[in-house]
C-alpha cells in the first residue's frame, strides 16, 4: 500500500498572504488541525497548524522571559518569537521549509518520517505541486480497512495449525521456546514454554490473527529463566 491509496485528496489549503483569522475558521469549519499553505501555483510552501495559535498575543499566552534570559537569547529571537504571537498573515506564523513526501512512497516510509520529525500530519507532493495530505488518522482508517471483521470460512482445522506454527516460526521473539498448537472447529489450544509473559501473550495474538480462528485458548506455562520458577497461565480469548 502507497501513500496514494490512503491519502486525503484534494486537499484544504490556505493562501500565505491570508488572515490567521481566516485560517483558523477554515480549520474549525473542516474540522482539521493544519493547513498546508500554496502559492497561486499550487506549490507547497509552508504549513500551518493549530500549535501555532497557542502562543498569541489576543490569548495573554505569548511567551514571557526574565530580561536576563532576553540577553542571553538575543534581540533577533525575541523578534522572532513576537512575529509569531501578533502576526497578521499566515506567512507570518507558518512552518516553512516543510517535509513532504512523494504519492509514491511506501506506507513504511511515510511512518518512518513521522516518528523522525514527531509530526501528525505530511503534504504529499507530486510534480512539485500539492497533491494531497496525509495524517495518523488516515492511517488509523487504512488499519481498520485492513484488518479482518469476519471468518472466511476457507480454512480447515489443519491449514490454521500449520498457519499458526509457520508464523511462530517466522518471529525472532520466539527464542528457545517450545510451543505446541492444537486446533479444534477453529478453536486453538496453545501448550507449552516460554520465558517471559510477553511472548505468552505474543504467541496468542499471533494466533488470534490467523483467519478463521474462533477462539484461543492458552495454556502456556512461563518459566523464569534466572531463577526456574514456573507460572502456569490459563486464559480465553474468542472473536
Amino acid at each position: 500500500m502507497r501513500v496514494a491509496d490512503i491519502m486525503t485528496s484534494p486537499v484544504t489549503g490556505i493562501a500565505p498572504t491570508a488572515s490567521i483569522a481566516d485560517a483558523a475558521q477554515v480549520m474549525l469549519n473542516s474540522k482539521v488541525s493544519g493547513l498546508p499553505v500554496i502559492s497561486a501555483e499550487k506549490r507547497l510552501i509552508g504549513i500551518v497548524t493549530e500549535s501555532d495559535f497557542l502562543r498569541r498575543v489576543e490569548l495573554g499566552t505569548q511567551k514571557r522571559r526574565s530580561r536576563w534570559l532576553d540577553l542571553v537569547r538575543g534581540t533577533g529571537k525575541q523578534a522572532e518569537e513576537y512575529v509569531h504571537a501578533a502576526g497578521r498573515k499566515v506567512e507570518d506564523i507558518m512552518t516553512a521549509n516543510v517535509l513532504s513526501i512523494s504519492p509514491g512512497a511506501s506506507l513504511e516510509e511515510l511512518v518512518r518520517l513521522m516518528q523522525a520529525h514527531r509530526i501528525k500530519r505530511v503534504p504529499v507532493v507530486g510534480d512539485n505541486r500539492l497533491v494531497g495530505i496525509v495524517s495518523r488518522s488516515d492511517l488509523m482508517r487504512a488499519m481498520l480497512r485492513l484488518m479482518p471483521t469476519a471468518s472466511t470460512g476457507m480454512s480447515d482445522d489443519e491449514t490454521i495449525r500449520k498457519a499458526i506454527l509457520s508464523g511462530i516460526g517466522d518471529q525472532a521473539w520466539v527464542g528457545s521456546s517450545s510451543i505446541r498448537v492444537s486446533v479444534h472447529d477453529g478453536v486453538v489450544e496453545l501448550f507449552g514454554v516460554v520465558s517471559h509473559d510477553s511472548q505468552r501473550k505474543a504467541v496468542r495474538i499471533l494466533a488470534e490473527n490467523v483467519p478463521d480462528v474462533r477462539k484461543v485458548i492458552d495454556h502456556l506455562a512461563e518459566v523464569e529463566p534466572m531463577t526456574g520458577v514456573y507460572i502456569l497461565h490459563e486464559t480465553e480469548t474468542g472473536r
